[in-house]
């Protein structure tokens, strides 16, 4: 009964939601990076530019907000742009956005792989088996969905975003496009 009011008080805001590990689903505030840059850019604080991230000295963290920002606004493929400027391509964040932005392009074989590879890489990553949950349910393998859900319960995930998104895309049959 708790999931299922929960559910009820965050449907609204799960279409917009591209999440983090445990973060309330909520959108990324847009920035330059989305209002202002073209392409495969994002903005530079200190320059007050839009700048190549492959150019760019900007720190990673910059480049995962860029990532998650572009993901949001269906921008995947400059996602991707800024994802192939990660400087760690085993990190387990940029693995799982590879995922993420392979999957909401149609490419599901390379989604899987991407999320296979981050689950590796992390294990506990709730996010990459909350995505991976969301491809088995676009798949029709509700089982495999509702075994990455197991996961996410056992590793902590209760109540987290992760673990919400996926009990609904389960009991409607339906994923959003987060």
């Amino acid at each position: 009964m708790r999931i299922a009011a929960l559910l009820v008080a965050l449907a609204p805001s799960l279409a917009l939601a591209v999440g983090t590990e445990t973060e309330e689903p909520t959108a990324p505030v847009p920035t330059p990076t989305t209002q202002e840059c073209k392409g495969v850019q994002v903005w530079d604080k200190k320059t007050k530019t839009c700048v190549d991230p492959q150019k760019s000295q900007l720190d990673p963290q910059i480049l995962k907000e860029a990532v998650r920002e572009l993901a949001y606004a269906g921008r995947n493929a400059d996602a991707q742009g800024v994802l192939s400027a990660m400087p760690d391509q085993a990190d387990d964040f940029v693995l799982t956005y590879w995922g993420f932005t392979h999957r909401r392009l149609g490419r599901m074989d390379l989604a899987l792989d991407y999320y296979d590879r981050a689950l590796v890489r992390n294990p506990d990553n709730l996010l990459a088996r909350s995505y991976l949950g969301l491809a088995h349910v676009e798949a029709g393998r509700m089982t495999d969905a509702r075994g990455q859900l197991r996961e996410i319960r056992a590793r902590g995930g209760a109540g987290t975003w992760p673990e919400t998104a996926l009990v609904q895309a389960i009991a409607t049959g339906q994923t959003s496009d987060y």
